[in-house]
């Protein structure tokens, strides 16, 4: 049986979620929220940030909020090495059984890091395109289903260039969101001066969601309500994307699904049962930049350039008066 939680159920579960993480990330609740309205939707996030600010403990601290059964949390470091066999597992053969056996690889988890992706071969991130898209994996013609909830969180530095394999388009754009976090404030690094000293909040954490509650969640923010107007803003957004001119290519279908999709689990998350134009406003910049490839040819400021196209956008469409 099927339970559905209302908006407010939602909005507390996440509520809590949040404030588990928080004892571990200080002073970045905004970002903490994106993720998790990520999470909601099922869709997989690139922390594209620098190193040491908190994306492999943020991604631990969420896999330890959840109560799953098995295989939680698994973190795979991408080097220029490593194999797609690594990742999604070999058949070997078993000389006490006489048979091929299936040995799975490290992506059969709920929670998965993909720490440095791009400082792997585009042959070893493409076997991560059927992974993130379709929950599955197909070995020497079989095909293994991921676990459910399936969750991946890949960094990238973007500062270093070299020794790195650019992340092909067909692959961003299965990122559902992409996020920095940023160097914390001043009060915030005093925080977790005081809280490291000793031991990491990371050991007593506790779970306070189980498995269960999030498959119920990521299923009924679906059934969050969106007016044709809200979905015809989404439209004239990804329109504007495509007609752009500082852009050599606007967002795909998928993302204005993704938009869509984010913009509901946004509104549960806030406790309401439809979406608000203000809530695609606030979503636009993290689903839908990094989908987009400018004309700009700095490849250092192309980030900040394609959240700028973005922001220009949605000053100019007219949003439906809510």
């Amino acid at each position: 049986m099927v339970i559905t939680m209302k908006a407010d159920a939602i909005s507390q579960l996440s509520g809590d979620i949040l404030k588990n993480i928080s004892r571990v990330i200080y002073g970045k609740e905004e970002k903490i929220q994106l993720v998790l309205c990520a999470l909601l939707c099922g869709g997989h996030v690139l922390l594209d940030d620098i190193p040491g600010s908190g994306k492999t403990s943020l991604a631990h601290a969420l896999a330890k909020s959840i109560s799953f059964k098995e295989d939680a949390f698994r973190r795979i470091q991408f080097t220029p090495d490593l194999l797609p066999s690594d990742l999604t597992g070999i058949h070997y053969y078993n000389q006490k059984e006489n048979a091929f056996i299936f040995r799975p690889g490290p992506i059969f988890a709920h929670v998965v890091i993909a720490d440095e992706i791009n400082r792997t071969t585009p042959r070893t991130q493409s076997a991560l395109l059927e992974c993130m898209e379709e929950k599955q994996t197909t070995i020497d013609g079989e095909t293994f289903l991921l676990p459910n909830p399936f969750w991946i969180i890949a960094t990238q530095n973007p500062i270093e260039s070299q020794g790195t394999f650019p992340l092909p388009e067909a692959q961003v754009d299965r990122f559902f969101m992409r996020l920095t976090l940023g160097y914390p404030a001043k009060e915030a690094e005093k925080e977790i001066l005081d809280r490291h000293m000793i031991t990491s909040p990371l050991i007593n954490l506790q779970p306070v969601c189980t498995e269960e509650m999030l498959l119920d969640a990521q299923r009924s923010v679906r059934e969050i309500y969106l007016s044709d107007a809200v979905k015809d803003y989404i439209i004239r957004i990804a329109g504007a994307t495509r007609e752009s001119d500082r852009l050599r290519l606007g967002v795909s279908p998928r993302a204005s699904l993704a938009l869509a999709h984010a913009s509901q689990a946004w509104a549960a998350m806030h406790g309401r049962d439809h979406v608000l134009p203000d809530d695609i406003k606030a979503l636009a910049v993290p689903v839908l930049a990094h989908r987009v490839v400018s004309r700009s040819q700095n490849a250092v400021r192309l980030a900040q350039s394609t959240e700028n196209v973005i922001e220009y956008i949605l000053s100019t469409v007219a949003a439906p008066i809510s």
